[in-house]
């Protein structure tokens, strides 16, 4: 007889400062599994505070993939991150192992659980080098100039994504709806989202951003900076803390608005993430908080019941 049963990928997500990644340890270690990350900056050497990847301790206690890969001047796309990660998910299911994918890029994470087909459009620099110049709300007129219906569901506010999108609309004429063209996957996935109360997500965003600039936040930018030489500009493009260090640091932000700044845009993010995350209904929302066992417990009974 044939099996036909799909082999099982446990997906862990949510906004920033959920508590996704102590989930996913938690897991990793009671269902002899191994975490591939699904954050679009952890994948970044060097890039270690800002992004608050997850410690060497933390990594000692589950195997963790997809970190520290790449230069932070790689340009690396949701179709890199696939391929990859692919090859990943294969190799802990070949040694018998659970892959549990954790992070709050919900971009990449589609690209795994629906295997979308991206359009194969070539890197064209020039055209990226011309289009960096410009500012964000630009290239958003652009991009709805050329796609109204990508402009719709883009993130707005990613300067990555809109070059992208607009790199592959100069190609194609639009970039192609991916919601329909998708393989049958060969997996099945869970899905499980780490809710917060929208307060309690704010507090520990607070609390975390403040750990972060305690632990070197400026001092990594400036690192980065010199040692990598990671333009400005590119460190701009990383967004969040990033972006409004790398101007603090270029003078053209005060130090008494660099915290707030930081931590405003942080807010906006998990809003945007939350967003995203929304639109798909086959996420299981269920609330959690390191410090709360029996909440934990009942995305375990969860896992459990999947497996």
């Amino acid at each position: 007889m044939i099996n036909t049963q799909k082999s099982k990928i446990i997906v862990i997500l949510g906004p920033t400062s959920s508590g996704k990644s102590s989930v996913a340890i938690k897991l990793a270690r009671k269902f002899n599994g191994e975490i591939i990350s699904a954050d679009s900056r952890q994948i970044y050497r060097g890039m270690d505070v800002g992004t608050g990847k997850v410690t060497k301790a933390e990594q000692a206690l589950a195997k963790h993939h997809m970190l520290d890969i790449v230069s932070p001047k790689t340009n690396f796309s949701a179709a890199h991150f696939k391929k990859k990660a692919n090859k990943i998910i294969a190799d802990i299911l070949k040694r018998g192992k659970l892959p549990i994918i954790c992070g709050g890029t919900g971009f990449w994470i589609k690209a795994l659980v629906d295997d979308v087909v991206y359009p194969e459009v070539k890197p064209d620099w020039k055209l990226r080098e011309k289009l960096g110049k410009k500012s964000i709300a630009e290239l958003f007129v652009e991009l709805k100039k050329l796609d109204p219906v990508r402009a719709k569901n883009i993130d707005a506010k990613n300067p990555v994504r809109l070059i992208r999108a607009i790199e592959i609309c100069q190609t194609l004429g639009c970039v192609p709806n991916t919601k329909y063209q998708t393989l049958n996957t060969k997996y099945d996935f869970l899905q499980i989202g780490i809710s917060l109360p929208k307060e309690k997500l704010q507090q520990n965003i607070e609390k975390r951003l403040k750990q972060r600039f305690d632990e070197g936040m400026i001092e990594e930018v400036v690192r980065l900076h010199r040692e990598q030489k990671i333009s400005w500009k590119k460190m701009e493009s990383f967004g969040l803390g990033y972006l409004w260090i790398a101007k603090f640091l270029q003078k053209q932000l005060p130090e008494k608005e660099l915290f707030s700044k930081v931590y405003f845009s942080e807010k906006d993010y998990a809003k945007r993430q939350m967003t995203w995350f929304k639109k798909d209904e086959r996420i299981i929302w269920l609330p959690t908080a390191s410090t709360n066992k029996k909440k934990y417990q009942e995305i375990e009974q969860e896992v459990k019941m999947f497996l």
